[in-house]
C-alpha cells in the first residue's frame, strides 16, 4: 500500500535531520494517512479511503464526499477515488433525468 492521499496525491516529502552540530542526513516525511469510511449522500452508503488529515478536513470544508470530488481533478484521484466520482455523477445524472 503506498503512502499516497486518495483525493488530494499528497504523498512523501524528502529533507534533512539537521543535528546540533549542523550535521544533515536524508529523512522522509510522510503524510498524514487515516483510513476513514466517508457516507456519499448520493449513492447513500459509505466508501472506504486512506487519506491524509488535511483532505479530511477539505472533505468537511466542501459540504462532504461528493461536493469535494465534483471539483477535484482527475489527475489527483486515486483509480478507487475516480471510479467513486464516477458512480457519483452517473447517479446524479439518473436522479435529474
Amino acid at each position: 500500500m503506498s503512502r499516497r492521499c486518495e483525493l488530494t496525491g499528497k504523498g512523501p516529502m524528502t529533507g534533512n535531520n539537521v543535528s546540533n552540530a549542523n550535521n544533515k542526513t536524508k529523512r522522509r516525511f510522510l503524510p498524514n494517512l487515516n483510513d476513514v469510511t466517508l457516507q456519499s449522500e448520493t449513492l447513500g452508503r459509505g466508501v472506504k479511503l486512506r487519506i491524509s488529515a488535511s483532505a479530511l478536513r477539505s472533505v468537511d470544508h466542501r459540504g462532504g464526499l461528493d461536493a469535494f470530488l465534483a471539483k477535484a481533478k482527475d489527475e489527483e484521484l486515486s483509480p478507487n477515488a475516480l471510479k467513486v466520482k464516477k458512480e457519483i455523477a452517473k447517479a446524479k445524472a439518473a436522479t435529474a433525468a
